[in-house]
C-alpha cells in the first residue's frame, strides 16, 4: 500500500507534540482536520495506531513500529526535495586552491558545492599560493585559499602550520661539502621562507633541484637528493624532519586563509566561501597542527 506523505507527518506531529491540538498548530491546521488524517491513516494500516485519551496521546504497539518507519520515510522524503529542488543560486565560482591544501577533503566539498547548487558552473585553478592571492586582487579569481605567515594574512584562518627542513630518512652531508637543497621557483612562500633563514647564518648551501610541483619536491627528498622546506603536514612517509640539524634555523610559522574579491561577491562565491570555512574537519585538523608545533 501508498501511504501519502501528509498523513505521515500528521501522525509524527501528534507523537511527537503529545496531543491533537498541538500538532495542529504545528502543521498550521485545525485539530478536526488532523484527526481526520489520522483516520485516514489508520484505515488505511487496518489496525490503531493511537491510545486516545482527555488528557494524552500515545502510541500503540503497531503505532510504535509504523512511528519509525515513517520518520525515515519522511527523512528520505525531505532529503530528496533539498537534493533535487531548484536552486536559486547560479554563476560561476572561479576559486584557487594551492596544491598542497587539495587533500581528502577538498574533493568532498566540490562533490558538495555542485551537488546543492546545480546552477553553478566550478572553475578551480590549483597554483601557488603567490600566484593566487595576486589573481584574486586582478579579480582573475573570486576567491582563494593561499598559504602565507601568519603577520600577512587578510582572510580568514582556515588552518595554522609551519615550515620545517626535510629530507629523506637516510639523508647525509659529506663533512665539509655545501647543505644540497631543492626549491620550487620564484616567487613561492616555501623557498622564501628557506632562503632568508639560510642568508642568517654561515651555512654553505647550494640549489640542485627545481620543479614548480609539490610532486616533484617530494621525489627530489625521497630520492636523498637534496632537503626542502615544507609545512610540517606535507611532511611523507619516508621523509624526516630535520629541524636544528646542520646548524639550520627555526622557520617560522604560517596559515592557510580564505581571500576573496570583494568586488566579485555574488551568492555563489558566498555559499561556496561558506562551505569552505565550515569543512567538518577543520577543528580538529587545526589542533592536530597545534598539537605538533608545540
Amino acid at each position: 500500500m501508498d501511504f501519502e506523505p501528509t498523513l505521515l507527518r500528521a501522525f509524527v506531529a501528534v507523537k511527537e507534540a503529545g496531543s491533537f491540538t498541538r500538532a495542529a498548530r504545528r502543521l498550521n491546521l485545525t485539530q478536526s482536520a488532523v484527526s481526520h488524517q489520522i483516520r485516514r491513516l489508520e484505515e488505511q494500516v487496518g489496525r490503531p495506531l493511537l491510545y486516545r485519551t482527555t488528557r494524552s496521546v500515545t502510541l500503540t504497539e503497531d503505532g510504535s513500529d509504523f512511528f519509525r518507519c515513517a520518520e525515515q520515510i519522511l527523512l528520505s522524503l525531505d532529503a530528496l526535495n533539498r537534493r533535487f529542488q531548484a536552486s536559486p543560486v547560479s554563476g560561476v565560482v572561479r576559486f584557487g586552491v594551492p596544491e598542497n591544501f587539495i587533500g581528502d577533503r577538498l574533493p568532498t566539498l566540490l562533490c558538495q558545492f555542485a551537488r546543492a547548487y546545480p546552477a553553478v558552473q566550478l572553475d578551480v585553478n590549483v597554483s601557488m599560493s603567490i600566484d593566487l592571492g595576486m589573481m584574486v586582487k586582478a579579480c582573475d579569481l573570486d576567491l582563494a585559499v593561499v598559504l602565507t605567515l601568519p603577520e600577512a594574512a587578510n582572510g580568514k584562518v582556515l588552518k595554522e602550520t609551519r615550515f620545517v627542513w626535510v629530507a629523506a630518512d637516510t639523508f647525509e652531508v659529506k663533512p665539509g661539502a655545501p647543505l644540497p637543497l631543492a626549491f620550487i621557483p620564484a616567487p613561492c612562500l616555501n623557498r622564501k621562507v628557506g632562503v632568508e633563514a639560510l642568508d642568517r647564518t654561515s651555512i654553505d648551501w647550494h640549489v640542485v633541484f627545481t620543479s614548480a610541483s609539490m610532486k616533484g619536491m617530494s621525489a627530489a627528498v625521497l630520492s636523498g637528493l637534496a632537503m626542502t622546506v615544507m609545512t610540517v603536514d606535507d611532511v611523507e612517509p619516508g621523509m624526516k624532519i630535520f629541524d636544528g640539524q646542520y646548524g639550520l634555523p627555526p622557520l617560522p610559522k604560517a596559515v592557510f586563509t580564505l581571500i576573496w574579491s570583494d568586488e566579485q561577491q555574488t551568492p555563489a562565491t558566498r555559499e561556496f566561501g561558506r562551505l569552505v570555512l565550515d569543512m567538518p574537519d577543520q577543528a580538529a585538523a587545526i589542533k592536530k597542527i597545534l598539537k605538533v608545533a608545540s
